[in-house]
């Protein structure tokens, strides 16, 4: 494989990326610092095909990204990832949209039995052999220039994506898995899941009350929040902590004096501009909507002693078919599924359909309806059905 030098002028990248578009797939890996910002500082792109591969500098004064962007998002070619949530999401912030096809390869490695979040340095040793130095990972990739240890590390990992990619595909074929992973892919193309909508940011904060009054002015609050932090690229905690935010919003403050008196603020909000804006939040805030109000316990289905212990043996079968599988038991069902099926929740759990149904949906739902018990024989744990 060709390693090319950093690009960092825009007709190589648009040569390379044209290049790159006629290839079956391509491997695709970011690195980025966010601990001090509220959007991703993205400071390094990396590209390969079966044939070549790159880093893109995009700090790089004069580089025009298009060529790049086009490919992930506009072209037919297969884009790989692993656990390209944090990669995806920067790409939808960039474009407005999310690459398609991908194929993510620490989901397909939980559809293989390898653990729910397999790191890339075990699966890469266990399908090459090859083993990884990740020392430069946690360097400053903000820092110009980047050094030669640092752009080594960061080719290596679209460089063995490249040669993991078809070994893993192989074992999903033999397998039969293959159309396991259409779903979790569906989900992680879906741009919905990367939109950070200020005027549902409340969600995300625990507020005991539920009090329309109350929730509507959280929600105002968040929504504050979340368009203070982007506008001045902040982390969210930076500009007002969750608990200070629920504290507001249960006991709002008469005056923007009496902010020096709110626990997480200083006596500066009594006085500067970023009081004015929340006092202005909060002056503005109408009651909850009846129609945006919470269920109770955060729409979970009431479980009664009886369900919780039904719950427990959901989970312990889960281990047991996914331990026959071979298969991640998060791939299949979550907690909340199974405490929902045996609350008595039929509609709408993924366990219940397709491929999970098969192996385990149709046995969870046999337990919770009578039709299968739990037995020892000679020691070991099996299930027999009741007729």
């Amino acid at each position: 494989m060709k390693i090319h030098p950093l690009i960092t002028d825009t007709e190589t990248l648009a040569a390379f990326c044209a290049r790159l578009a006629a290839a079956d797939y391509v491997a695709v890996d970011t690195e980025f610092m966010r601990e001090n910002t509220y959007w991703a500082d993205l400071c390094l792109i990396q590209l390969a095909s079966p044939d070549e591969a790159a880093a893109v500098d995009p700090k790089a004064s004069g580089l025009d990204l298009a060529p790049m962007l086009d490919l992930l998002v506009e072209a037919d070619v297969l884009k790989i990832f692993h656990a390209g949530g944090q990669d995806i999401e920067i790409i939808h912030n960039m474009t407005g949209k999310t690459p398609s096809p991908v194929f993510d390869t620490q989901v397909a490695a939980m559809a293989l039995g390898m653990g729910e979040q397999v790191s890339y340095i075990n699966l890469v040793a266990s399908f090459t052999g090859a083993n990884l130095d990740k020392g430069a990972r946690f360097t400053d990739w903000a820092r110009r220039p980047l050094d030669k240890r640092q752009l080594d590390y960061a080719i290596g990992d679209v460089t063995h994506l490249i040669e993991l990619f078809p070994k893993l595909l192989g074992r999903l074929k033999k397998t039969g898995r293959g159309d396991w992973l259409d779903e979790e892919m569906a989900r992680l193309t879906t741009p919905e899941n990367y939109v950070n909508d200020p005027w549902t940011a409340w969600q995300r904060i625990r507020l005991p009350s539920r009090k329309a009054e109350a929730l509507g002015r959280l929600k105002a609050l968040a929504a504050w929040r979340e368009l203070e932090a982007q506008r001045r690229d902040l982390p969210r905690g930076r500009i007002v902590k969750d608990e200070t935010l629920a504290d507001l919003a249960a006991h709002p403050p008469g005056d923007q004096e009496a902010l020096g008196r709110v626990r997480g603020l200083s006596k500066t909000w009594t006085t500067n501009d970023m009081g004015a804006r929340l006092m202005e939040a909060l002056e503005a805030a109408v009651p909850l909507p009846e129609s945006e109000m919470p269920e109770r316990d955060a729409g979970k289905p009431r479980l009664g002693s009886d369900s919780v212990l039904v719950a427990d043996l959901l989970k312990l079968l889960l281990k047991i078919r996914c331990k026959e599988a071979d298969v991640a038991p998060k791939l299949i069902g979550k907690a909340d599924h199974l405490e929902a099926l045996a609350a008595g929740v039929r509609e709408g759990l993924p366990l219940l359909n397709g491929w999970r149904y098969e192996v385990f949906g149709r046995d969870a739902l046999a337990l919770v309806e009578g039709r299968l018990s739990f037995a020892v024989q000679n020691g070991k744990l099996r299930m027999t059905g009741i007729d």
